[in-house]
């Protein structure tokens, strides 16, 4: 691996290289840098796309999966596709994360499709830090596409976070949940200066007591624009929210379109959505505790990603 990619590797991964544990593989400019199975977690190459595939056996316990990959210079357009299949009854983590690097004039971009398979009451904790660094003038894009599974009493937390640099993305999220299953997601954005960021959630509620939770927090600065739009179908006896939070700094811009359909009398499906700047009460507490009007702000946008 080169030194930039060591650099977004610590920008988006929660330990060092050197500390993974267990099963992983590291994704560098479109190709396997490093990989490695554990007792219970395969991992092979896909073999009719570039990609892998990830076996997680039944039963499977307090294991970690880290699969991060980055682009380190402009004129890369890397895609890739994921398949997860967690057996029975398994509890595990996966990290993925992308950073982005670009110093030219061409666009850089990475563009991850996952699908995950879980078995009748496996959970997964799913954690996904995307960041792009560098003075190039082209696009830095990461595009996620997430597709989720989720068999009986299954259970999936995705926390995904976006905190700078990325001039466009388009995170399109959609699962299909079972009985008794659950899908909790926290999404966490920040864009500033031109860039653009659209979150699309699509969650079909098919089986009874299945339930959905998704929550996205948003800062919106400089000339930035960011959409969010989600859909919940409920189809079953089943409970679903979903909640935007969005604070404009600036020039900043947001269009939020959270969408519910019941298609069942026993479907409680909820939506909310709040737009607006910070609260000047918040500034003026903040100030006279000796920060600047700026400090302040920082400090108030960094609470509410938190």
């Amino acid at each position: 691996m080169n030194k930039l990619t060591d650099d977004l590797l610590k920008l988006i991964s929660s330990v060092p290289v050197l500390d993974f544990k267990g099963a992983f593989s590291i994704r560098e400019n479109g190709s396997c840098a490093a990989r490695k199975s554990s007792k219970n977690i395969l991992i092979e190459d896909k073999k009719d796309a570039p990609g892998m595939v990830i076996h997680v056996k039944p039963g499977t316990q307090n294991e970690t999966v880290y699969i991060p990959a980055c682009v380190t210079h402009a004129g890369i357009d890397d895609l890739v596709y994921n398949d997860f299949y967690v057996g029975e009854g398994a509890d595990v983590i996966i990290e993925a994360g992308c950073g982005v690097h670009s110093d030219g004039e061409e666009e850089a971009r990475h563009n991850g499709i996952h699908r995950f398979f879980l078995a009748k009451g496996a959970r997964v904790l799913y954690r996904e830090k995307h960041i792009a660094t560098g003075a190039g003038t082209g696009e830095k894009r990461i595009d996620p596409v997430t597709d989720i599974e989720l068999a009986e009493g299954a259970s999936l937390e995705m926390d995904t976070v976006q905190l700078g640099g990325v001039s466009r993305t388009k995170r399109t999220t959609r699962a299909v949940l079972q009985k008794n299953s659950r899908l909790l997601v926290r999404e966490r954005i920040l864009t500033s200066g031109d860039e653009f960021a659209h979150t699309d959630f699509v969650v079909k509620l098919e089986g009874e007591g299945s339930a959905a939770d998704l929550v996205s927090r948003s800062v919106a600065r400089g000339n930035s624009r960011q959409e969010f739009f989600s859909t919940i179908h409920g189809n079953a006896p089943c409970t679903g929210h979903s909640e935007c939070d969005a604070i404009l700094a600036e020039n900043g811009t947001v269009l939020a379109q959270p969408g519910l359909e019941a298609n069942h009398v026993d479907a409680e499906l909820i939506h909310e959505a709040a737009i607006g700047k910070i609260a000047g009460e918040q500034l003026i507490k903040l100030r006279t505790l000796g920060l600047t009007e700026k400090e302040a702000e920082e400090t108030i946008i960094k609470g509410f990603l938190k």
